[in-house]
């Protein structure tokens, strides 16, 4: 148990006793690939196969439950796009209280329909605002007339304590652990985690992980106290926030040993690979601290290190995108702007003698349409090995073809890529 500066106490046991036959108890696995990759003992904590495929049903249910009969009658409302949105409302129907969830108009259909799926009769779904932001400001105006009770995503005490029963089942299955590594976003998950962890055992290393493209906790570390980013990378969405939490921060910056960013790419690099190799559908979110290993080699070597998989709403339309920016990542994907020599037969020498041979062009459009057979192409290559991209320069070089090279300028590619 501990205390914030606000005095408020943190009952993980009591929370813990509460969850019992609404969350399942998510295996914590061994994984032998990854731990012979790494030369340490590597267990995942498998919350992406929880009752709503994520932890946060935990933190929800606790504060919910915790209402007031009053409070409860009311109602409650909150403001979410994915995994906090199910949680409440499959927290709503478990408790027969009526919820309101704002969740913006961009939303996928399919986290709509899970929503709704899990808090039946119970819930309404409001689609409004085309940003999160937006949402929120409804959700809270809606909140303050009707006189119902806002269920915040992660800065509350109630929230943070539910997430922390994360911590107690870890502990309770793996008390010899060294490590802990765990996704951050508003920074719940790894406030009641290490909360509750350092509590029970000083010594444990607890590292907190976040997209490179949305490093709000890091900042916030930095510049000691939260502050709300310009603008962030969404694609990591279960953890990209621009503001964590005030309570959040004050927990993970006393707590956690170490705050980590890590590429999106590499995030999808791990997707790709715990799918293939384990059989597990990770979000982006829940791929990130294992991502994160990589930075942590020598740190981890010969350790007991547990990784949580924070959830597992990844939607499968979404696979084409991860596996792109994965190969950009890995050096396996490039995009050029190709000029061809203004010579009969350039196309036919340029996939014939600049190409490797494990070279594959994956898209290729002439920008120019008045120009087609002279004029610039955008040409997409993918390698087979990263080694063979200044093989492929130099054959560009030698036989005149002028490229700029799309994957270095960010602007252009994202204008045209």
């Amino acid at each position: 148990m501990k205390t914030t500066e606000s005095t408020v106490s943190l009952d993980f046991t009591a929370a813990a006793e509460r969850l019992k036959g609404i969350v399942k108890r998510t295996p914590l696995e061994f994984n032998p690939g990854l731990s012979a990759q790494y030369n340490a003992n590597i267990y995942l904590k498998r919350e992406d196969m929880q009752v709503v495929r994520s932890y946060k049903l935990r933190g929800a249910y606790n504060m919910i439950s915790s209402l007031s009969a009053t409070e409860a009658a009311n109602g409650v409302v909150c403001a979410s796009a994915g995994n906090h949105a199910q949680g409440v409302a499959h927290s709503c129907k478990k408790l027969n209280i009526k919820g309101v969830i704002f969740m913006p108009e961009i939303t996928p259909k399919q986290k709509v329909k899970q929503t709704k799926m899990f808090g039946g009769d119970n819930i309404e779904v409001v689609l409004v605002g085309d940003t999160f932001d937006d949402c929120l400001r409804e959700a809270l105006q809606y909140t303050s007339q009707h006189g119902m009770k806002f269920i915040p995503p992660f800065d509350h005490h109630k929230i943070i304590e539910g997430q922390g029963t994360v911590g107690v089942e870890i502990y309770e299955d793996l008390p010899d652990l060294d490590i802990v590594i765990m996704p951050v976003g508003g920074g719940g998950l790894a406030a009641g985690v290490s909360n509750y962890l350092r509590s029970v055992k000083p010594d444990v290393i607890l590292i907190g992980t976040e997209p490179l493209g949305a490093p709000s906790m890091k900042h916030a570390f930095s510049h000691e106290g939260p502050l709300t980013l310009d603008h962030i990378d969404r694609f990591v969405d279960g953890a990209a926030v621009k503001r964590v939490g005030e309570l959040t921060y004050t927990y993970c910056r006393s707590l956690l040993n170490e705050m980590l960013l890590v590429p999106e790419g590499k995030i999808c690099t791990s997707i790709l690979k715990l799918y293939n190799e384990d059989a597990i559908v990770a979000e982006p979110a829940g791929a990130l601290s294992i991502a994160a290993l990589d930075q942590l080699r020598e740190q981890i070597k010969g350790k007991t290190v547990v990784c949580v998989v924070s959830g597992g709403n990844n939607d499968i339309e979404r696979m084409q995108e991860i596996k792109e920016k994965s190969l950009l990542f890995e050096g396996l994907k490039h995009y050029f702007i190709v000029r061809f020599p203004q010579r009969p037969g350039a196309l036919k020498l340029f996939v014939s003698n600049v190409l490797g041979p494990h070279d594959d062009i994956t898209r290729f459009e002439f920008i120019k349409k008045t120009e087609r057979e002279n004029g610039p192409a955008l040409v997409g290559i993918e390698l087979k090995d990263p080694q063979d991209y200044a093989g492929l320069l130099q054959r560009m070089k030698d036989f005149k073809f002028e490229v700029i090279e799309l994957n270095q300028d960010q602007t252009l590619f994202e204008y045209l890529v």
